[in-house]
């Protein structure tokens, strides 16, 4: 019965000062709030126009890649923050135990040379380094060093700081950079490769993230507190480069100092702020650090003592004397189970004489002002991870935040406040947060370990992409060497062990504009393919119209007798013309053979070899003409007029020759690739006669079949040659053509992950399967507007599991193999480009190339660069590329409304 008065009385206490400190009690709203203004901030000093005004820096510290688990080596550690200062040797070991060991010894720093100059302060840390190397018997070996320096550094590069603010008590002139300052003087007789310098936040990140690679955020809550990140460089306004990510130190504490906070500052916030060493500075870290906690605790004890709610309106020295509650006095008082007793002990000291109820106010007092500070951090800590979980743009954010700090260490409740408080701002993410052990040490060292690592990876990557990085001399030789084949291709006695056939079309005549007439087209050159029905018109309607139907080739078809094939094909035919309504018309018909022929008219075409998979028996060295013709037979339905069997390549040429009448050259570079130009007749031996010009189909896919682009091919081009269906040939088009580009980026990534240059060295069985990494993905990957995200999410698709870093690797290695295709076919075509201009005796040409194929017109950057490369190659000649629109169909229609045109003529 007594129990329940005390109870309703000690409710009432802390409901009075529940009500009195009502402003520093802050809602979900509030706190939402907060971490939206937060976001603000931290796109204005992500901005290069908005930082020179933002109150929260975001520093960028060149720190790219969070550790991966295969460090190792051995390494030094600089760790400069307060009044002490440590020398560490780490040593970090990845033998599958992935280990880490520790040696550190401490120095002091006299109060004379924090006051002094950075000359006499840097003598000093090189003398406690020789004493420590000395220590340890390790002068002679040449270590790395990573250098925490936990004050405000604007840095220009990972191992170079210029002028910064000074916090504590140096006040030094202007700063150099610190690699300068710590020159050993000549005394020392040792040498040290200074590779990193970290801020303690940083060193937090980077030592959670050993043992979390989830890990992409730091957090300090201490004396001070700050928080960094992993940001994605395309936000990054004040460094160059768009790809790949950096590490963000934000420097929050100073969120606030631009008045965005001064609604939620309290009367005890700006006391504690105008007494300060900074007034007007680092306002919010005033609200949460371990710095100014106690004082804010003291300074409401006085404020409700003078007012006489607390210890009977009693005051004492003690209590009036700033710094005398200490920070870890809230924490000892906010302990379950002694709190009050503590709270009791502490208060005597100060010269109270506490009631019961005063301890009970001071504990609730001490709460209050801990959870603001939890909140408060929690909240800010949520717009980071929020957005981290925009860039990346996932639904459900899987994060890790590593940790360090007193304030979130010693005190009972503050870390499970700010868990709290981050998990109800982002109950859609999952966030662990993990305990710092030695962060602003062993995280410099691991700074250091991860740049070494980098380093030696980056240079092992380059290395092997090296061969792949053609120089002007090179292609300008592949120009050259290219122009000797065209001309044995076309030399009566040198054509049958020429590898560019340089085959005769029979077709001497482009589009002059006054074809007409139904025809038909067949468009046979891979796993599908169609029939078309093609309008021309002439005069005033002049155009093309067209009507397809696409059908596909069953593998089983592709790679089995040529009577089944063909038997196929006029099967497609008739379901064609019934679909049509055309079934009783006859019609003359173009068909577009993309296979390798020698043509002897341009009605009659002999197989010589099968390409892109096929491989149907009864078929090469056989007229595919006569074998269509017979499979029409077969099936005795409808006849058609064959009238001109054409390749791809050609059919390109004459569908942008409708067009354009300079155009006489067509480029194919899609699942294979070929070229075929204008030859004037008299070069070709092949065919009698001298008049005139004559396409010449070159089949240059064989280019270096020879074995003349040896010294060019690497070891992955051999691979990928060798496990293909026909090794040994079309070695050109092995380099150049979208069939083989995807397979020697997988060989090339499969390489880079067994020498552990990455996807931390697991290679997941999808690597291991040939074909799985297509060329579209070159083409993706590649495109400009595509954030390293999106490629991350190909690869995830693929079944390979990357990071950021590993994103960027394979985004490098496919623009270095589809460079290369592109400048080795821009060779090709300079070589034809010069031999059209010789051959019409001019000093300079104007020529326009019709072009064709998936890599030309879904690839990125393949047009442009082949562009250029012609034009570096061949400078006498002014090249127009012309996108050919359904060359290989329109193109078949057009070449046999040409030949049906010159008939009439004829017969006229």
């Amino acid at each position: 019965s007594l129990q329940l008065p005390l109870l309703s009385l000690q409710r009432g206490l802390l409901e009075g000062i529940d009500k009195y400190l009502y402003h520093m009690r802050l809602s979900d709203e509030t706190l939402l709030e907060v971490s939206q203004r937060f976001e603000k901030e931290m796109e204005k000093g992500l901005g290069a126009d908005t930082n020179p005004t933002a109150s929260v820096k975001m520093l960028p510290t060149f720190v790219r890649s969070t550790p991966d688990g295969t460090e190792d080596g051995d390494f030094l550690a600089l760790d400069l923050g307060g009044t002490n200062f440590r020398v560490l040797r780490v040593k970090v070991s990845d033998n599958g135990l992935r280990k880490v060991e520790m040696e550190n010894q401490i120095y002091a720093i006299p109060e004379e040379l924090m006051r002094g100059s950075g000359v006499q302060l840097f003598d000093h840390i090189a003398e406690c380094l020789a004493n420590f190397l000395d220590k340890l018997q390790i002068k002679d070996k040449k270590l790395p060093l990573g250098f925490t320096f936990s004050f405000p550094c604007h840095q220009t590069k990972l191992d170079e700081v210029g002028e910064g603010p000074w916090l504590l008590l140096m006040v030094w002139p202007v700063l150099s950079p610190l690699g300068h300052l710590l020159s050993f003087p000549p005394s020392q007789d040792f040498d040290i490769d200074i590779v990193a310098v970290v801020n303690d936040t940083v060193g937090t990140m980077m030592t959670c993230g050993y043992d979390d690679h989830n890990c992409e955020v730091g957090l300090i809550v201490g004396t001070g507190t700050n928080a960094c990140y992993m940001e994605e460089m395309r936000h990054i306004d004040l460094v160059e480069g768009d790809e790949g990510r950096m590490c963000i130190n934000m420097e929050w504490g100073a969120f606030g100092d631009d008045g965005v906070l001064d609604d939620i500052r309290t009367e005890f916030d700006r006391e504690i702020d105008m007494g300060s060493l900074n007034p007007g500075k680092q306002l919010f870290e005033k609200m949460i650090s371990g710095m100014y906690m106690g004082e804010l605790v003291r300074l409401i004890l006085v404020k409700m003592a003078k007012e006489g709610l607390l210890f009977g309106g009693r005051l004492t020295p003690d209590l009036l004397t700033t710094g005398h509650f200490e920070t870890r006095f809230v924490s000892a008082i906010e302990k379950e189970k002694e709190g009050l007793q503590k709270a009791h002990e502490i208060l005597s000291k100060l010269g109270l004489e506490p009631s019961h109820e005063d301890c009970l106010a001071t504990l609730r007092i001490c709460q209050i002002v801990s959870t603001r500070s939890a909140s408060l951090c929690g909240a800010t800590l949520a717009a980071v991870l929020r957005r981290i979980k925009d860039n990346k743009g996932v639904e459900r954010l899987r994060s890790t935040v590593g940790v360090d700090g007193s304030v979130y260490k010693k005190h009972p409740h503050f870390a499970r406040r700010l868990h709290k408080t981050v998990r109800k701002l982002l109950p859609d993410c999952e966030i662990r947060f993990i305990r710092s052990e030695d962060g602003s040490g062993k995280g410099a060292a691991m700074v250091t370990a991860v740049a070494y690592r980098l380093a030696a990876q980056h240079k092992a990557r380059q290395n092997i992409l090296e061969p792949f990085k053609l120089s002007h001399e090179q292609l300008l030789e592949v120009k050259e060497r290219m122009r000797i084949e065209m001309e044995k291709g076309l030399g009566k006695e040198t054509h049958a062990e020429a590898t560019v056939k340089m085959l005769p079309t029979y077709v001497c005549s482009t589009p002059d504009g006054t074809e007409k007439g139904d025809f038909l087209a067949l468009d046979l050159g891979g796993t599908n393919f169609r029939v078309l029905l093609v309008r021309v018109r002439n005069g005033m309607r002049r155009g093309v119209e067209m009507h397809n139907k696409i059908y596909s080739i069953p593998v089983e078809i592709m790679q089995g007798t040529g009577e089944e094939l063909f038997d196929h094909i006029v099967h497609c035919i008739s379901d064609f013309l019934e679909y049509m309504g055309m079934k009783g018309v006859s019609l003359p018909l173009g068909f577009t053979f993309s296979f390798p022929c020698q043509q002897n008219n341009l009605d009659e075409g002999i197989l010589l070899k099968w390409t892109k998979g096929f491989k149907a028996t009864g078929c090469e060295g056989e007229d595919v003409v006569g074998l269509l013709k017979e499979a029409i037979h077969r099936r005795e339905e409808f006849d058609l007029d064959v009238v001109a069997v054409v390749n791809d390549t050609v059919g390109t040429m004459m569908t942008c020759g409708y067009e354009d009448p300079y155009c006489e050259v067509g480029l194919i570079v899609g699942t294979g690739s070929n070229a075929c130009y204008m030859e004037e007749m008299r070069n070709v031996e092949l065919v009698e006669g001298d008049e005139g010009r004559m396409c010449v189909n070159m089949e240059w896919g064989a280019f270096g079949d020879s074995g003349c682009l040896d010294d060019i091919r690497t070891e992955f081009d051999v691979a990928v040659d060798e496990l293909s269906l026909n090794p040994g040939k079309q070695r050109y088009e092995k380099m150049i053509s979208g069939m083989y580009l995807g397979e020697i980026v997988r060989n090339i990534l499969m390489d880079f992950t067994k020498r552990g240059l990455l996807f931390r060295g697991r290679i997941s069985e999808r690597l291991k399967t040939r074909g799985i990494f297509e060329t579209k993905f070159l083409s993706q990957i590649e495109s400009d507007c595509l954030a390293l995200l999106q490629v991350r999410s190909i690869l995830q698709h693929l079944g390979l599991e990357s990071t950021c870093d590993d994103s960027i690797i394979v985004k490098e290695v496919c623009t270095v193999v589809a460079r290369r295709a592109a400048q080795l076919c821009g060779a090709g075509m300079a070589a034809v480009v010069d031999k059209i201009r010789e051959n019409r005796g001019l000093d300079f040409l104007k020529i326009t190339v019709g072009v064709d194929g998936t890599l030309y017109k879904l690839h990125p950057h393949f047009s442009s660069i082949l562009h250029e490369t012609v034009k570096q190659l061949s400078p006498k000649c002014e090249v127009t590329f012309l996108q050919s629109e359904d060359g290989s169909g329109k193109g078949a229609a057009l070449i046999t409304a040409v030949a049906c045109r010159i008939r009439e003529a004829g017969q006229r």
